[in-house]
């Protein structure tokens, strides 16, 4: 039996541990400008650092329309009174011939190696599997991402190896290593 379209609509806010995962809107755009205008956090992201609040919209109304179309999610985390730590979510979901979602992630500088994705992307896993009825996850890391490396091979992620000259940013082309993990059981 074929599983039904993900369904992105309705209530996706969620709560693990401290953390409050809602998907992004226009509200988000100060703190998603303040996180991803910092070098630091995009130095393995496909942007350059932001530099106005125009920027910061457009990630948001790209999200919105992901998710309109049933093809992503990107979520605000939020943790303890409220603070914005980063996103995640699916960047890519596709349903046709393979029932697979890209996860992707990012976090400010403040709250790098506090072990905030550990808890959140098992959460998100979780949610591939059940809700969307993806059969497969796959993750894109930029060479030299360690940590994003770690992250994913604790979370069950296999790597699978580099898809040379994957993409175009920052004035060059770019490595990806390739992570993936099929749905248990």
């Amino acid at each position: 039996m074929i599983a039904p379209d993900p369904d992105l609509s309705g209530d996706l806010a969620f709560t693990v541990g401290p953390w409050r995962l809602a998907p992004l809107t226009p509200a988000d755009a100060p703190d998603v400008l303040k996180e991803f205008s910092d070098p630091a956090v995009t130095r393995f992201l496909d942007i350059e650092p932001l530099i106005d609040l125009a920027e910061a919209e457009a990630i948001i109304t790209w999200a919105e329309n992901q998710r309109t179309l049933g093809a992503g999610v990107r979520w605000a985390i939020r943790g303890p009174a409220g603070a914005f730590a980063g996103t995640c979510g699916f960047n890519r979901i596709v349903v046709e011939r393979g029932r697979r979602g890209e996860v992707a992630y990012d976090l400010g500088a403040a709250w790098q190696g506090r072990g905030v994705m550990s808890e959140v992307l098992p959460a998100v896993m979780t949610i591939g599997w059940r809700r969307l009825s993806l059969h497969r996850l796959e993750a894109l890391v930029t060479p030299g991402n360690e940590r994003s490396c770690a992250l994913l091979e604790r979370c069950g992620f296999r790597r699978e190896g580099v898809l040379a000259g994957y993409g175009w940013w920052k004035g060059r082309y770019q490595d990806q290593i390739i992570y993936g993990v099929t749905r248990p059981g």
